[in-house]
């Protein structure tokens, strides 16, 4: 039998005294639990639908606005953590499970956020009657639902192209499931997956205004944050409003890339299977490295998680028998099939609804307008993609490349990734309506400045886990540049490009929901497509209408899965694991 030691520290026994890093860790935690206690007493304030929420323009109001929406995000992220976590890994283990939880992705990560706000904002409403809970949750949820998919997607992707070499380790070393997750899967796809959680938090920015701006039976509820604060400032046409809000959130962002990405991402570093990724250096891991009683305690907590996620690997032979049985086979089968009725009938259920609901509000002529809009809308992303593509591959490739150059460029890009594209919307309505410009056209790109990070951060790490042996192999074969690229580089970064063109144009339809129609003052601007035509009918409080424009919008995307993203996804898992 192989042990593990769990407490391999000489000094366990010895506790060190206490200098002042240690004084400075105890007073940022410290700082930690009041801020998770102060959120708390916030959300659980009394409030009534209809009542008056002024929200003060004044910047003395910014720290705390901030700070309001940075709990927010921090919840939303750790609900899609364990999303990621739970359907990720089914999807990537299970035939059945990838066969009904991508699809479900595809549609989901299509509805528009301001869909699920109009849902789940009369369901929270319920459920917290007189409490400021309901409204939070609502924001929550509508933060979740733009964070979520891209970090699932991610973790699925990196589970699937896992290397032979190490699943062929995890069965030597006859590790459980549990184990294997842990020790192998989990640290395998953080890289990714923090990278995709930065955009994630970028998009939650993007939707913070709608999120903390709802719109519930012509009220208007405004929840204290900067979302609201930014709406608050457009609402006034507030120019300096603006201003203020965008030095705000170049700070909120510097601090929590020290405090939290930063760190995360010197952690990760030991995860990766290449020398290419950057060693950067952040003021969390200086302040750690210097306390004494601080790595004490460190220590015991390590050898906590070491012993939950690993404890003993068992040396025994490998049998499928002993480890699954004849009645938990039957019993597998059996909620296989129950599953797979209740799915069927729930969808039967849903398509008598939907076809009841077009047959009684939905006029023919109206339904070949939606499907127009949503086809320019479609032409529209998809343009928008490839010229991304060919912008940021040959970029992302040569940062992901250089480790020195990555060092100094990641932080760079992660802060503009970060930040809200829709904080420079009222900029370009300015632009517009001074010069008279073309609104299909000028309103397009802002659809892709925020969603474009996802393609030059998914290229970079691809770009980043070509080891250097690859690269010293391919070297040495004296290729050209177009056959170095043809065989070596763009089959290495594939996989990952696919992810981030894929949740880019998810994040590109939800975007056109806000680019499409661009509000400065009392000026509306609307671009041809169906985000403008979603964003008007909820407006205009039209139930049937947003309700057709969402089933539209799932409706190409879906499609364009179907005929593109799907066929391609299977050709880069059999070509390029």
């Amino acid at each position: 039998m192989l042990q593990i030691n769990l407490f391999s520290r000489k000094d366990l026994t010895n506790a060190p005294t206490v200098n002042w890093w240690d004084i400075c860790a105890f007073v940022l935690i410290a700082a930690i639990f009041f801020f998770v206690a102060w959120v708390f007493q916030k959300m659980s304030q009394p409030f009534n639908v209809g009542a008056l929420v002024v929200i003060d323009l004044n910047p003395d109001m910014l720290p705390e606005y901030c700070l309001r929406s940075v709990a927010r995000i921090c919840l939303a992220l750790l609900a899609s953590l364990l999303f990621t976590f739970t359907f990720g890994y089914a999807a990537a283990k299970s035939v059945l499970a990838e066969k009904l939880i991508i699809p479900a992705i595809d549609v989901l990560q299509s509805v528009p956020v301001l869909g699920y706000l109009s849902v789940g904002v009369w369901g929270f409403l319920t459920l917290f009657p007189g409490s400021s809970l309901g409204p939070e949750c609502a924001a929550i949820l509508a933060i979740f639902t733009a964070q979520v998919w891209n970090m699932t997607l991610s973790f699925y992707q990196s589970l699937k192209m896992i290397p032979k070499s190490l699943k062929e380790a995890a069965k030597i070393l006859h590790l459980s499931a549990w184990q294997r997750f842990w020790r192998l899967e989990v640290p395998y796809a953080v890289p990714s997956l923090l990278l995709n959680m930065m955009l994630s938090i970028s998009t939650s920015w993007f939707f913070m205004v709608a999120s903390e701006a709802i719109e519930v039976n012509n009220h208007i509820i405004m929840l204290p944050g900067i979302g609201s604060y930014i709406a608050e400032a457009i609402i006034q046409a507030n120019i300096h409003a603006l201003y203020n809000a965008i030095l705000a959130m170049f700070c909120t962002i510097l601090l929590y890339d020290q405090l939290f990405f930063r760190p995360m991402m010197q952690w990760s570093n030991k995860f990766t299977l290449s020398q290419n990724f950057e060693q950067n250096s952040s003021i969390i891991a200086k302040l750690v490295s210097r306390t004494l009683l601080f790595r004490f305690m460190l220590g015991y907590i390590k050898s906590f998680f070491r012993l939950v996620s690993c404890s003993t690997v068992k040396m025994q032979p490998l049998n499928k028998e002993n480890i699954r049985p004849e009645w938990c086979r039957t019993v597998m089968v059996v909620v296989k099939q129950i599953l797979i009725m209740s799915l069927l009938l729930l969808v039967i259920y849903y398509i008598n609804i939907a076809a009841h609901f077009f047959v009684n509000t939905v006029n023919l002529a109206e339904l070949y307008n939606v499907l127009w809009l949503g086809a320019v809308s479609s032409f529209r992303i998809f343009v928008l993609i490839l010229l991304c593509i060919l912008f940021w591959l040959p970029i992302g490739v040569w940062i992901g490349l250089r480790p020195s150059i990555s060092a100094k460029a990641r932080p760079i890009i992660q802060i503009l990734a970060a930040f809200p594209a829709n904080l420079f919307f009222p900029f370009f309505a300015t632009m517009i309506i001074s010069y008279d410009l073309n609104k299909d056209i000028w309103l397009s790109p802002l659809m892709i400045l925020g969603t474009q990070w996802y393609v030059l951060f998914n290229v970079i790490v691809g770009a980043m886990e070509l080891s250097l042996e690859q690269r010293y192999a391919v070297a040495s074969l004296g290729l050209s540049n177009w056959l170095r690229w043809k065989r070596f580089i763009l089959p290495g970064v594939f996989p990952h490009l696919l992810t981030g063109a894929i949740t880019a144009t998810g994040g590109a339809w939800n975007a056109s929901i806000i680019a499409e129609a661009v509000n400065w003052g009392g000026s509306q601007l609307y671009a041809t497509g169906l985000g403008s035509y979603i964003a008007y009918q909820t407006k205009i409080g039209s139930s049937s209408g947003l309700a057709l424009g969402i089933v539209i919008m799932c409706f190409y995307v879906l499609l364009i899965n179907r005929l593109l993203w799907q066929p391609l996804y299977r050709f880069s898992q059999r070509r390029f694991q």
